[in-house]
């Protein structure tokens, strides 16, 4: 199960400053090589996790939000390797529900 409430802190804190602070300690925002995306990775529920910035370059219905300003963050399980959810605006949308 996905803690919404931990994912929109995450979303939040990675797209206004340089770390992400969970539990009493900081994760640092960093950058993509490639298109120098903001990304951090995380645990949440005993799982790891990254979250990145939508690249708003891509032909997809998140990316143009991206381009119409709109803040937002993929959710990517790293052990399975699947999207799991997505944040516009702090706003979680899970996939698959």
């Amino acid at each position: 199960m996905l803690d919404h409430g931990l994912m929109k802190l995450v979303a939040t804190q990675m797209m206004e400053g340089k770390a992400v602070g969970i539990d009493g300690r900081s994760f640092p925002v960093k950058r993509t090589s490639s298109n120098r995306l903001r990304f951090i990775e995380f645990e949440m529920n005993g799982r790891r996790y990254q979250a990145i910035e939508q690249n708003a370059t891509k032909p997809s219905r998140w990316a143009q939000l991206a381009r119409e300003g709109h803040g937002v963050v993929q959710f990517r399980d790293l052990d399975t390797g699947r999207y799991v959810a997505a944040a516009v605006d702090g706003e979680i949308t899970e996939y698959g529900r």
